[in-house]
């Protein structure tokens, strides 16, 4: 199934910009998005799907290129992350239901982001482009819901960043939908998250080409955000499925990472996963998104006094949490916060726990393991 994505423009005018968390006003803005399906006549089977760190907007089907991305749309980037979850007959029915998914604002698949021209410089903003907050994320594409005339979803859908960009649209905006399912994900970020955070921050910001973000003009930061990705790769498989996938083999590949004289099957796996990462993601906006995954905090986000207080107006709602039990990005106990602060809303919960040996990343690899859960939170 090939698939295009689709854009939309807006902010160019000054009383239709963006307003930041911290009442900066933005734009213009762009929102590269792709949908799935058909929009029935009441409007009323729209689902919102949220992607992960470093997903974006192309959930389903086959891409072959997105206008904006250059050679950071790789071949990996061409088919649809949740692939096996989306289409006809699927997880998400694309006969039934009307998918869509956005890049975010401050993403590099052709929404605005740091790589973006600066209409008041000419140049890419870089530096300079603002630190967002989720909120922004979410803020940042409701425009584009107005223009297709979408009032309420069906259902939100996120997995781990793009659970909790579920549960802020949720708390946010509660009469905006009635089902919330977030797969591996937790009410704030952690001191071990924001520690793992810091680490690849200073990756990024210590290599020498970054020049405060302002390096589109030259040598991009790959060392930087190479070793950014692999110090967040442990987070997001599990050490058996890490041996698993080790070949025997030490590949020493000309690049820009020769220097380093691997020595171990694993020292050649962690290294490809750095490599081959950094053909297709932005470090700016790599920067960004984490800095905002440091910073997140439902309980301020939905201005709520403590976490039993969070839930207070989506009593309306029903909730489907998965917890993934060998993840060590989201730990369990993280959910189960989760599913306390929406029991204490008196929120209708589904709490289920996935057993796998995959870790953070079942949600992409084992659909099987959460079709059945889906399909009924969907039709219930």
């Amino acid at each position: 199934m090939l698939i295009e994505s689709q854009f939309y423009t807006y902010g160019e005018q000054p009383t239709d910009r963006l307003q930041l968390h911290d009442g900066t006003l933005f734009g213009p803005v762009t929102i590269a998005y792709e949908t799935y399906g058909t929009l029935n006549a009441s409007r009323s089977n729209a689902i919102l799907l949220f992607h992960a760190l470093s997903g974006s907007q192309h959930a389903a089907g086959t891409n072959p290129a997105v206008e904006g991305t250059a050679d950071r749309w790789t071949e990996e980037c061409q088919t649809g992350w949740w692939e096996e979850f989306i289409g006809s007959g699927k997880m998400l029915d694309t006969d039934q239901y009307f998918v869509i998914c956005c890049n975010y604002f401050g993403g590099c698949y052709g929404s605005t982001g740091p790589n973006s021209i600066n209409p008041e410089t000419g140049n890419p903003y870089g530096g300079d482009f603002p630190q967002i907050h989720f909120s922004d994320i979410v803020d940042a594409q409701l425009p584009l819901f107005d223009h297709l005339n979408i009032e309420k979803f069906h259902a939100v859908i996120g997995s781990s960043l793009g659970g909790m960009m579920a549960l802020n649209f949720s708390t946010r905006y509660p009469e905006k939908s009635d089902r919330i399912i977030s797969i591996a994900c937790g009410l704030r970020a952690p001191t071990l998250t924001k520690v793992h955070n810091l680490e690849q921050i200073l990756a990024i910001e210590n290599d020498p080409n970054f020049c405060n973000g302002h390096y589109y003009a030259g040598p991009i930061p790959l060392r930087g955000l190479a070793l950014a990705r692999m110090i967040s790769h442990k987070t997001f498989v599990s050490l058996a499925d890490m041996e698993a996938r080790m070949t025997n083999r030490c590949e020493q590949e000309k690049d820009e990472f020769s220097w380093y004289k691997i020595r171990t099957p694993l020292e050649s796996y962690i290294l490809h996963q750095g490599r081959k990462f950094v053909r297709r993601f932005d470090p700016n906006t790599y920067l960004n998104l984490i800095a905002a995954w440091s910073q997140f905090d439902l309980a301020t986000d939905a201005k709520a006094k403590t976490d039993l207080h969070i839930f207070d107006a989506c009593q309306h709602q029903k909730h489907l949490v998965f917890s993934i039990d060998s993840d060590c990005c989201f730990y369990p106990e993280e959910q189960q916060e989760l599913v306390t602060s929406l029991q204490a809303a008196r929120v209708e919960t589904t709490f289920q726990t996935v057993s796998s040996e995959k870790g953070h990343d079942s949600f992409l690899l084992e659909p099987e393991l959460f079709r059945t859960s889906i399909q009924e939170h969907l039709a219930s």
